[in-house]
């Protein structure tokens, strides 16, 4: 047997167990399933958690699982029963439920905890391998993650049990998240850091150069002024404003191109070499939009006047989107 084929068979043994698993719920567990979410409802309603509890690697599990939970907007934290026994029951309320993982269903630190545990049985989940288990037996709503070989090449190490615990914990956060109809931006709203959050979240005006920093010219002045101001104010371009409005932008590449044609020099208005139709962008759009249009074109912007009408509000630069960890491929 060659190494990539020991890899790709257990890469196959797991997705067979998931698959299985997907049978065994849509054929046993509807009800389950329907009382998942009036469980959600009433965590939600009460402003309740949702507590995982496991041991070894089915506790890494759990962990995750809570996490996963917590992003998409209901309140979850790992509980290991023997820290519970010592005192972090306290974090245990009336309304909250649990999550139990156990492969076996008789993990004993778990059925330790179960006398001294308040929550009631309606609200108690059991993820386990064996549905007629004392954990199972303890529990209102029991979701098969039993598993018929561990990938393992002793049938010892939790491999396929815990690959089917942690894809039943995204199962019931993604069931969560549709019955809650969580939007892309309800989901942003916990990720304000991370990439999904900025896309959805960061607008032009917050990465935008402000009009007072950015060099600003008027009809009647000099390439040789726009070269003075925009060595002033290095932002890579400047706005031409008259009367308080914009007329247009002038950039380095214009300047450049400038100086290749005869009779022109720094005496050249700049008035007759502005860009008096360039893409611009509102402040209120996000900044992904921004990055969007300067990467659309032929040869990519560096520079977008931000404009309310008229009005000229500053400068959104691809280098600020580009350091803030904007991506069309994100």
């Amino acid at each position: 047997m060659t190494h990539t084929k020991t890899m790709s068979d257990v890469l196959r043994l797991e997705a067979q167990s998931l698959e299985v698993a997907a049978r065994i719920l849509e054929s046993n567990h509807q009800a389950d399933c329907e009382n998942l979410t009036t469980l959600f409802e009433k965590l939600r309603s009460s402003g309740a958690s949702l507590h995982f509890c496991g041991v070894g690697k089915s506790g890494i599990i759990a962990q995750k699982c809570a996490a996963t939970f917590t992003s998409v907007g209901l309140p979850s934290y790992l509980l290991h029963p023997t820290e519970a026994l010592h005192g972090d029951l306290g974090r245990v309320g009336l309304n909250d439920a649990i999550v139990f993982i156990s492969k076996s269903g008789t993990t004993e630190e778990i059925l330790k905890l179960l006398p001294y545990l308040e929550i009631p049985k309606s609200h108690r989940i059991a993820m386990v391998g064996n549905t007629l288990s004392p954990i199972a037996e303890a529990s209102g709503i029991i979701l098969n993650c039993s598993v018929e070989k561990e990938a393992c090449i002793n049938n010892q190490a939790p491999t396929t049990s815990s690959t089917l615990a942690l894809a039943m914990g995204d199962a019931m956060a993604v069931l969560f998240e549709k019955y809650i109809g969580l939007s892309k931006e309800g989901f942003a709203i916990n990720h304000p850091g991370g990439i999904l959050g900025k896309s959805l979240r960061m607008k032009v005006r917050d990465l935008t150069i402000k009009a007072d920093s950015c060099p600003i010219l008027h009809s009647g002045q000099t390439l040789q002024d726009a070269i003075l101001i925009m060595t002033k104010y290095p932002v890579g371009g400047c706005a031409l404003i008259d009367n308080n409005e914009f007329k247009g932008i002038l950039v380095e590449g214009d300047i450049r191109r400038t100086f290749t044609r005869e009779n022109e020099g720094l005496l050249t208005k700049v008035e007759t070499i502005i860009n008096t139709k360039p893409t611009s962008i509102h402040p209120d759009q996000l900044a992904y939009e921004a990055l969007e249009l300067m990467e659309s074109k032929t040869r990519s912007l560096q520079l977008l006047p931000v404009l309310e009408g008229n009005k000229f509000l500053g400068f959104i630069r691809l280098h600020d989107l580009l350091k803030e960890g904007f991506s069309l491929k994100s």
